[in-house]
């Protein structure tokens, strides 16, 4: 999980966290200069930089992040002097969650924080124009700002869009560390504009200061970014997404972004597929999903009863067993498989706890006494998965998806949570047939797997996967 923002007190507010020597307005405005923006700030004086192909105007404190692709159409058919972009956070619940501490600062649980204003909808906007760029700057009117540039354009040179992105207030600690988890998950190359980052050797898409050494036995999980004066010695692994800022004693110094030498590397943000793409993607793949759910029904049905009396041979009833999960968006429903445990399998779970060899929130022994004997068959040869084609079919999960989980699973990994659960969770999925099984490494890897999963959808992915399934449940592949 991503480091904790320091504390800050009346009488000495505590230094702003940094990574590489930046700050989370600095990397945010790195992040859009590895693009050809500058991004400029209402009353904020900054040189304008001659070489950059737009200027972003925003205000003094937001954070913004949004796929620049989107707007090629328009910037470069239509020319505008001034693109208003209106950015729309679709994932957005209205709420801010809080890590509770006590005084050893041990967790505690999430508190969440409702608002009752609507930020899902906010807006910057883009030009090419340095007059246009200097006269934004130099206004410190902030409700007035917008109409004077909107006055200031004729409005056939003008124009307005509304993107999917994300928009953060450097003001709030808590959204300050949304906004870099974010940031790591979509800048794969930060490099492009901070000539400290260097990438880990075989570590994937780990990064660190150049001047950090001692990394070579850390296990780096999906996105990280370790900053200057950390010591890794000791430490077994990092999973991301997650920032181990710049030892506060010992700040590196900041390295000058020259802008003649940028070469734009990255010009997306999310998924590369456009909007009408992911659109078309959704509903083939819900098409796919009853067609298939159907098929696969029509041929397993004949064998429930079989299977349901030798469940009530070994253990009595019932025969289903659903177990409340989080679908999109969060909502809840009953995750149905053949029971596999016995009746009291709650009472045993309690006193074995103790004993559970799994590395994250969920529980897993190798021989665990609460499986019955039919039970441990159907999960050998995963009979007892068949139910949820049912789910599959009203809608309630996909063939293929993120692995399901239950609300108290999901409070563990808020930092991977919310994309997760902007998709159906499958039946099977990229974790299923990818895990390594290698101990303490198997929460590791569902965070990792379903995450790249999330990322990388697409029919050429899906079918990959349900390739594999299929040559496992067939027993031809482990």
């Amino acid at each position: 999980m991503i480091t904790s923002v320091p504390e800050k007190t009346k009488d000495q507010p505590a230094p702003e966290p940094t990574v590489w020597g930046l700050n989370a307005a600095q990397l945010h405005d790195r992040f859009w200069a590895a693009r050809g923006v500058q991004v400029i700030r209402q009353g904020v004086t900054t040189p304008i930089a001659h070489d950059a192909e737009f200027y972003l105007l925003t205000d003094a404190d937001s954070l913004s992040i949004f796929r620049l692709g989107e707007l090629a159409d328009t910037l470069g058919w239509i020319k505008p002097h001034v693109l208003f972009v209106r950015l729309h956070d679709p994932h957005d619940p209205g709420y801010r969650e809080h890590i509770l501490t006590d005084e050893q600062d041990n967790f505690v649980r999430f508190d969440r924080a409702y608002r009752h204003v609507d930020f899902r909808l906010a807006r910057v906007a883009l030009t090419p124009h340095e007059d246009i760029a200097l006269a934004w700057q130099k206004d410190e009117h902030p409700r007035k700002v917008w109409r004077q540039l909107r006055r200031s354009v004729p409005s056939h040179k003008r124009a307005t869009i509304s993107v999917d992105g994300r928009v953060f207030d450097h003001q709030d600690d808590n959204q300050v560390m949304d906004f870099v988890r974010e940031l790591i998950q979509v800048w794969k190359r930060p490099d492009a504009t901070n000539r400290r980052a260097l990438r880990l050797e075989g570590a994937g898409e780990a990064w660190a200061d150049n001047s950090v050494d001692k990394v070579q036995q850390t296990r780096f999980v999906g996105s990280v970014w370790v900053g200057a004066g950390r010591d890794l010695a000791g430490v077994e692994s990092v999973v991301g997404p997650a920032v181990l800022w710049d030892d506060p004693e010992s700040p590196p110094a900041i390295d000058a972004l020259e802008w003649s030498a940028i070469e734009p590397v990255e010009n997306y943000y999310g998924p590369r597929r456009g909007t009408r793409g992911r659109s078309l993607f959704r509903v083939s793949k819900r098409l796919f999903d009853v067609a298939f759910a159907l098929l696969a029904l029509a041929l397993t049905l004949p064998f429930y009863p079989l299977i349901m009396l030798a469940i009530f041979i070994e253990d009595g009833s019932p025969f289903f067993f659903g177990h409340r999960r989080e679908s999109v968006g969060g909502r809840e429903f009953p995750c149905l498989k053949f029971r596999t445990m016995y009746n009291n399998s709650e009472e045993i779970k309690q006193k074995l706890a103790a004993e559970n060899q799994a590395d994250g929130p969920q529980f897993f022994m190798e021989n665990d006494p609460r499986i019955t004997r039919v039970g441990r068959f159907m999960r050998k040869t995963n009979i007892d998965e068949l139910p949820q084609f049912f789910n599959v079919l009203v809608g309630q999960m996909s063939v293929i998806g993120p692995r399901p989980s239950p609300y108290k699973e999901n409070q563990f990994s808020p930092a991977w949570r919310e994309a997760r659960l902007s998709t159906r969770p499958g039946v099977t999925g990229l974790w299923q047939i990818k895990r390594s099984r290698e101990p303490g490494m198997d929460f590791q890897e569902w965070i990792r797997y379903d995450i790249k999963y999330v990322e990388n959808m697409c029919w050429k992915l899906d079918i990959f996967i349900l390739y594999r399934t299929l040559l496992v449940c067939l027993g031809i592949q482990k």
